[in-house]
């Protein structure tokens, strides 16, 4: 599983390797490489999407000149990815009323997985 950003068009799987902003006061579509941060107001896109890119009519695009390189995980994006891992599965204070109850079934009874706990959308599962 790759942590890098992905093209911000619909249903487009690629990683993005360049940021596009709108400035609406000189009507202008600015395309350069891809930010550090992800914006609220600012798309990321894949080299295609990137290329092909138009303009409403009487906007002018600025490609910003620059290197366009899908960026490799760095350390930290790994050590967030394993340290919110590690959060989810530790046990908060309200999650021990939780523990004491009974151990209910998975929502497949022929798993014979027991559901052991639950944080947010996730279960933690055992083998029964």
């Amino acid at each position: 599983m790759s942590l890098s950003r992905r093209c911000s068009r619909t249903a487009c799987p690629h990683a993005a390797i360049a940021t596009l902003t709108y400035v609406y006061r000189d009507q202008t579509a600015v395309v350069g490489p891809l930010a550090t941060f992800a914006e609220p107001h600012t798309y990321d896109l894949c080299a295609e999407h990137a290329e092909r890119l138009t303009a409403p009519r009487g906007w002018e695009i600025v490609r910003l000149a620059g290197e366009y390189v899908e960026p490799e995980p760095s350390h930290d994006d790994l050590l967030a990815l394993a340290n919110a891992v590690r959060e989810a599965g530790r046990p908060r204070m309200g999650d021990q009323q939780v523990a004491a109850q009974p151990a209910r079934r998975a929502t497949e009874a022929d798993t014979g997985a027991i559901e052991t706990g639950r944080r947010g959308h996730l279960r933690v599962l055992r083998d029964g």
